[in-house]
This record gives C-alpha cells, sequence and structure tokens, in this order.
C-alpha cells in the first residue's frame, strides 16, 4: 500500500514559525510532524510514501535525507504552485502502481488502525466533532451545570485519512480541493465511504493551541508511533 502526505500548505495560522520552517518540520515533543506521520504509517506497515511539497519544500527533502526517511521509501511531487488537496493527489497519484492508496494530511498526529480503511476503497477516515469550549446545560435561564470541552456524540467529522481507488485520480481536479469537488460529487452518487473511529488520538495542527494540546496529550499515551 502506497500512501500520499499532503504536506504542501504555508501554514499561516502557525506564524511565526513558519516563516522559517515548513509546517511539517515544526516539533511536537521533539519530533518534527512528518516524523511523527511516517513512523505512523510504517507502524501499519505502509512504507512507500510519497510527499507532496510546496512551501520551502528543500527543508523537508533536506531533514529526511539527514534522517535517512526512517527505513521507508519516500518520495517527492513538488508543486511549483498550489493545486490544492485534490490537484496535489492528482499529481502524486500518478507514480503510484497499486489498486488503492491511502491520504493523509500533512498536519495530523493521530493513532487511527488505517488498516480498517482498507476494507472498502474511497472511504474517508471519521472521528466524533470535538467541542473547542467548555460546554453549559441550562433551565429556565439558570446555568445547571458547567462541562469542559468534550466528544459531541454521534456527530462526525473528516479525520484527513482516505483509502482511495487508483481510478478516482482520473475524476480530480487539476487544481482545487478534493473536499469541495470529487469528494461531494462522490458522496451525491453514493460511491463514498465513512469509516467511525471512536475514542481514538486525533489531532489537526492548525493553530498554536494546538500543539500545546496534542503535546500535553500525546505525554499520557504510551507505546504511540
Amino acid at each position: 500500500m502506497d500512501a500520499i502526505i499532503l504536506a504542501g500548505g504555508k501554514g499561516t495560522r502557525l506564524k511565526p514559525l513558519t516563516d522559517y520552517i515548513p509546517k511539517p518540520l515544526i516539533p511536537i515533543n521533539n519530533k518534527p510532524i512528518i516524523e511523527w506521520q511516517i513512523r505512523y504509517l510504517r507502524k501499519f506497515g505502509v512504507n512507500q510514501i510519497i510527499i507532496c511539497t510546496g512551501y520551502k519544500a528543500g527543508q523537508i527533502e533536506d531533514y529526511l535525507e539527514r534522517k535517512s526517511n526512517f527505513g521507508s521509501k519516500i518520495r517527492f511531487s513538488i508543486e511549483k504552485k498550489p493545486l490544492g488537496t485534490g490537484g496535489a493527489i492528482k499529481k502524486a497519484a500518478k507514480t503510484i502502481k497499486g489498486d488503492s492508496f491511502i491520504v493523509l494530511n500533512g498536519d495530523v498526529i493521530t493513532n487511527i488502525d488505517i488498516k480498517q480503511l482498507y476494507k472498502k476503497k474511497n472511504s474517508i477516515a471519521l472521528v466524533e466533532l470535538k467541542t473547542k469550549y467548555g460546554t453549559v446545560s441550562i433551565q429556565e435561564d439558570k446555568i445547571t451545570e458547567f462541562r469542559e470541552k468534550k466528544s459531541v456524540p454521534n456527530v462526525w467529522m473528516n479525520a484527513g485519512i482516505y483509502h482511495l481507488d487508483r481510478n478516482v485520480a482520473e475524476k480530480l481536479p487539476t487544481s482545487g480541493a478534493i473536499e469541495k469537488t470529487t469528494f461531494l460529487k462522490y458522496a451525491k452518487e453514493g460511491k463514498l465511504n465513512g469509516v467511525k473511529f471512536k475514542d481514538s488520538f486525533w489531532f489537526s495542527i492548525d493553530s498554536h493551541k494546538d500543539l500545546d494540546d496534542c503535546s500535553e496529550t500525546l505525554k499520557k499515551y504510551r507505546g504511540f508511533a
């Protein structure tokens, strides 16, 4: 199984860090995001990896060359201009030989069992929505309970991990987001599958707070990738 890591974005919400290094090289507990991801994929037997890069691509390549790619075979698909998630996957998928492949957003830190996605092609990993704020219970304008942030039961969101049929690449836009193009079309046609992962470790690193929260939560997980 090949995997594509989408790592070409500028990470503007993580400025000023991303003024100097690309988002995939931002460290969490002394390990860059891209390293967490490569080790995660290897844990599930995926060691053929294509990394889609754009912003400060050379830094990512230099880092992985120094680290000898952690035992994985890594190729790069470099974007001269931003292609969006759909365009990046389309470009990278041209070198994939298997019938299907995994896609991982370049800012996701997780322990989701991606082997569960192998059962169905064109499937998306789903995690329960988590509130970013404390919530309250209220009766007749009186607050009766104050709760810390938690998961919202039965409300599922895209975890940024996909198992795609190789043929889907032909239907992807040359430039644009897969979530706003091909996925919408496939969903309407009943061709898109969702695989639910409840209580899994999952973080999307979009802000400085996400970095801090992920770092603290990782410390509580033993045997993580």
